[in-house]
């Protein structure tokens, strides 16, 4: 801040300050010296005391030299890092795990560090120096260097910036770091099974295990008609990587803050892969519920076989009901349900009588790097519990895949969904802006649970709409 304001007043009006006043002070000092060196030489010249005096001034400069750089060294840098059980390694800022085992920060650091023997044990030592603890490393060879991915754990008073800087001193170059929390301490194979695994029971969620796989990015799918042309195994441009989708369309994944090394592209194509090898199936399971008022829906995941139904659904709802959910025209409200239901966008669940009618779905949106929910619940089977139910299940799922916070857009007259929201039990934030209202759900991490899941159990939640 003061280099920024020196520099500023040095070039006002863009042209160099002129400060004559330091110019008197510089030659009043110059003179001042003359004088005293004139009168120095004289005693020692002249006067006999001069060499007493003259060893004398030697012996009180060397002193003066010797007391600044004792008080230099005590006060003008922290003390080195204690060993691990000595006695000053629990002041101050925590070292090695941050103090007590487990505690500390999580982060993700992404770099690219010369591919040459020595660079990466450069790059270990710099990150030691500053506390933190290498919990877990990943390398993704480059024609031109190496992309080492790291799961860190550093102490809490340790900023991304200090880890970059440190980082950029020790030769890495293109860094990247993010907080992570413990859901990342699962290792990278591990990781890929299970990702593999949810993808061969049920093909709606490739993109979720894209997402899982490939961190924050978007991932967007065109139907067969649409599809952009794309050779048989893919392209990676930079940040975009493009694939063939199983039903003959493109899936596109974006990443504009951080491009797609080769071997995240290989791993990508090879789910898709095992996807389209699977071919059509259908998820198992369903959850029946039961109400407060003693009748019972099933909830079950919904898709485009739906569609039918969910049509049928809009032609049962009131005009007021169809405004709160979609936000506009009532005649639109048709045309946006293919696209809801499509797994390509998000998950969609529906509420389902014992006749087989659907009276209810729940949308969980992927919106880049935010995620929605949005909750449709029949006039007639309003108040139930019904909505609350579908939006603890659907958080819970944004929960797994890492949500940072869900958000509900609705009109501030909508009393159900805030008691759903609030029902929750979670932090919430609220904006509100020429009568829409915008509820977000902080999860930060946590682990949310359906409230009431099988039969015989009622809603732990205010009824919702």
């Amino acid at each position: 801040m003061r280099s920024d304001m020196y520099e500023v007043s040095r070039n006002r009006h863009g042209r160099p300050a002129h400060h004559w006043r330091r110019d008197l002070v510089e030659l009043a000092a110059l003179f001042a010296a003359v004088a005293v060196a004139d009168a120095v030489a004289n005693l020692v010249g002249h006067g006999p005391d001069g060499p007493a005096v003259l060893v004398g001034s030697a012996a009180a400069l060397a002193a003066t030299a010797g007391f600044h750089t004792w008080w230099a060294r005590r006060h003008g840098h922290p003390p080195s890092p204690p060993g691990p059980g000595a006695p000053g390694d629990a002041p101050g800022r925590p070292r090695g795990h941050g103090g007590a085992e487990g505690t500390g920060t999580l982060w993700r650091l992404r770099t690219t560090v010369r591919d040459e023997p020595g660079s990466l044990a450069a790059l270990s030592g710099a990150l030691a120096g500053l506390g933190v603890d290498i919990l877990s490393l990943q390398t993704h060879p480059l024609p031109s260097g190496t992309v080492d991915e790291f799961l860190l754990r550093a102490p809490g008073a340790v900023t991304a910036s200090e880890i970059s800087r440190t980082v950029a001193a020790a030769g890495g170059r293109d860094s990247w770091t993010e907080r992570v929390d413990a859901h990342d301490l699962v290792d990278a194979p591990t990781r890929v099974i299970a990702l593999a695994t949810r993808t061969a029971l049920d093909p709606a969620e490739l993109p979720l295990a894209l997402r899982g796989l490939l961190g924050r990015c978007t991932v967007r799918s065109l139907p067969a008609p649409d599809a952009v042309e794309v050779p048989p195994e893919g392209r990676l441009d930079g940040t975009v990587l493009r694939l063939r989708a199983p039903d003959g369309g493109t899936i596109t994944v974006e990443r504009p803050h951080l491009p797609f090394t080769p071997a995240e592209f290989a791993r990508a194509r090879a789910l898709v892969e095992l996807d389209a090898r699977l071919g059509p199936r259908l998820p198992h399971g369903h959850d029946v519920v039961a109400l407060p008022k003693g009748s019972a829906v099933t909830l079950r995941r919904a898709g485009q076989g739906d569609l039918e139904a969910a049509r049928a659904l809009h032609a049962r709802c009131s005009e007021r009901t169809l405004r709160q959910r979609y936000h506009g025209p009532v005649q639109d409200a048709d045309r946006y349900l293919d696209h809801l239901l499509s797994p390509r966008f998000g998950r969609t669940l529906a509420a389902q009588t014992p006749s087989g009618r659907i009276v209810a779905l729940g949308h969980l949106l992927w919106d880049g790097d935010e995620t929605e929910a949005a909750l449709l619940v029949e006039d007639d089977w309003q108040g139930r519990g019904i909505g609350g139910e579908l939006l603890r299940r659907l958080v819970a799922t944004a929960a797994d895949e890492g949500a940072e916070g869900v958000y509900a857009v609705t009109h501030v007259s909508n009393t159900a969904m805030v008691s759903a929201m609030r029902g929750l039990g979670l932090p919430l934030d609220y904006q509100v802006e020429e009568g829409t209202l915008v509820v977000t759900a902080r999860l930060d991490g946590a682990s949310v649970a359906p409230g009431g899941g099988t039969q015989g159990e009622g809603p732990a939640t205010p009824p919702a709409g």
